[in-house]
């Protein structure tokens, strides 16, 4: 039986398909399946009912002359299936406490809240999957690190409820929810904040992507 030919002995022609095939795979790696992100409790301050203003800026309410109190942070990022895939026409919804750590629900106190902060917004993310929200730095309160609590529900996928913490808190380890996350969920949904003057003077920035797994 013949040997098989040595690649140094290959035709030119073949010899430069497979380098074409190989500089092919190293332009376009294979994907890596991702994970789901974690899911959270809702808590008891999820809206009864929407409030009149619920659109994607949290910091500006009609009728106010003023931004809400807090520093302005964007919080953007993707929705993505376990493939990598955008979903496009999901919803994402946040709600959040103000900067005196009060939520605008009538199951929480209500003195020291701030009206100017509306305290929830939902967008529908466009044709790449992005969503975009202008709200505030979310700050501590009595038991709790700060967080910004996601339920994102999209066309056949399955709806997942989850919170986003900000990176560097020294409450982040005592919280008791965060405790209980592994390294790597945590790293799903911690984020970190930085300054961002090109988006808006004085504000912060920080992106959370979210990944669904289909129903």
């Amino acid at each position: 039986m013949p040997r098989p030919a040595s690649p140094l002995h290959l035709p030119r022609r073949r010899l430069l398909t497979g380098a074409a095939a190989l500089a092919a795979m190293a332009a376009f790696p294979a994907r890596a399946a991702l994970v789901a992100t974690p899911r959270q409790t809702a808590g008891p301050f999820y809206p009864p009912s929407l409030p009149a203003e619920h659109d994607w800026d949290l910091v500006r309410v009609s009728g106010s002359a003023a931004d809400a109190l807090g520093r302005v942070a964007h919080v953007s990022g993707r929705v993505l299936d376990l493939a990598g895939n955008p979903v496009p026409g999901a919803l994402v919804e946040i709600w959040q406490c103000d900067a005196n750590g009060v939520y605008h629900h009538p199951r929480d106190r209500q003195a020291g809240r701030d009206p100017r902060f509306q305290g929830y917004g939902r967008v529908l993310t466009d044709a790449e999957g992005r969503y975009r929200f202008r709200t505030i730095r979310p700050v501590a309160y009595s038991g709790r690190t700060p967080h910004i609590h996601f339920a994102v529900s999209g066309p056949s996928a399955a709806p997942i409820t989850t919170q986003m913490y900000v990176a560097g808190e020294a409450g982040n380890a005592r919280d008791f929810l965060y405790s209980r996350l592994s390294p790597a969920e945590r790293d799903a949904l911690t984020v970190a904040f930085a300054p961002a003057p090109e988006v808006e003077p004085g504000a912060l920035a920080g992106t959370f992507d979210l990944v669904l797994a289909a129903t």
